[in-house]
């Protein structure tokens, strides 16, 4: 089975100044991550504003992803929805264009009780034979899921771990405490990697495995140094880098995500273009912050 260890960057869609995806400014992307040391790369998540693309659009992101990676490292394609089986479905297409595993969120918006979470992953787990990253993030699903759900859904054998992003770091804690140490024990391996990148150094603290970030879409190989030192137990590094980075963990959420990280890159010469809508440019009065955040973390745009 899949093992997720390290850092895993959450990649943004890049656009066209037309607002049409710029498949060529992502295998630039792709390349980029890969050459810079990432762990793995995971397209079609909240970062790469995968509600407004078209269903052709993820297909051949996917397809893109696949082919350029060359198996170096793995790809974790997010088909998370509200519906089961759109879930299901968008499951089925991402096993077959090539993934490696796929990232499932909570069911946003319906929310579910706490078996109706269980049975919504259970499903995809039934439906299709893939790694099922759960993705935990009460602030864009309205729905946590707790210790004990979390517990009953390792249980279920495609499930490889979780990107947890709710930003409560004792559930963080207990989940590392007593759910990974419990499939530990069964001699299974279940990943908790953080979603948050100021969260990294803590998780890893205590026995984490890394984080899908935000920021490495502009400094891939910092987050990747930093989440090393943190999983070799090099603390002192870890804080160093941590600190060095941790106005750009801020700057880059002073908006809504990926409006800030695409604007950060745009200037730093990456792909990324404009946000699709219902998410528009920054504020104007927003992005001195987000240039400040960068200086003080020492990248040049």
């Amino acid at each position: 089975m899949l093992k997720l260890r390290g850092a895993f960057t959450a990649l943004v869609t890049p656009m066209t100044g037309s607002g049409d995806v710029d498949y060529d400014g992502f295998r630039k992307l792709v390349a980029f991550q890969i050459e810079n040391g990432i762990s793995g790369l995971v397209p079609l998540g909240t970062t790469g504003e995968t509600p407004t693309l078209e269903r052709d659009e993820q297909d051949r992101l996917i397809a893109i992803s696949v082919e350029e990676t060359k198996k170096r490292v793995p790809i974790i394609i997010g088909v998370g929805s509200n519906s089961t089986r759109h879930t299901i479905e968008n499951a089925k297409r991402a096993k077959q264009l090539g993934a490696d595993a796929v990232l499932v969120v909570t069911p946003y918006y319906n929310k579910p009780t706490n078996e109706g979470v269980y049975r919504h992953f259970a499903a995809v787990a039934d439906a299709v034979d893939v790694p099922i990253l759960i993705y935990n993030i009460i602030g864009r699903t309205a729905k946590n899921i707790d210790v004990a759900t979390m517990d009953r859904l390792s249980r279920i054998p495609a499930v490889i771990g979780v990107k947890e992003s709710s930003g409560d770091i004792g559930q963080i804690g207990d989940i590392v405490k007593t759910v990974a140490a419990a499939r530990a024990a069964e001699g299974r391996f279940f990943s908790v990697l953080s979603g948050d990148d100021s969260f990294t150094l803590p998780l890893c603290a205590m026995g984490g495995d890394g984080v899908v970030s935000v920021v490495s879409n502009l400094v891939p190989r910092r987050v990747a140094d930093l989440t090393a030192a943190c999983l070799e137990g090099d603390y002192a590094k870890a804080r160093e880098l941590h600190y060095g980075l941790l106005p750009f963990f801020k700057g880059a959420f002073v908006e809504t995500n990926p409006i800030p990280i695409k604007a950060a890159m745009d200037w730093a010469g990456l792909p990324a273009g404009p946000t699709r809508l219902p998410l528009c440019e920054m504020e104007k009065s927003n992005e001195p912050k987000l240039r400040a955040s960068l200086e003080a973390s020492g990248i040049k745009v």
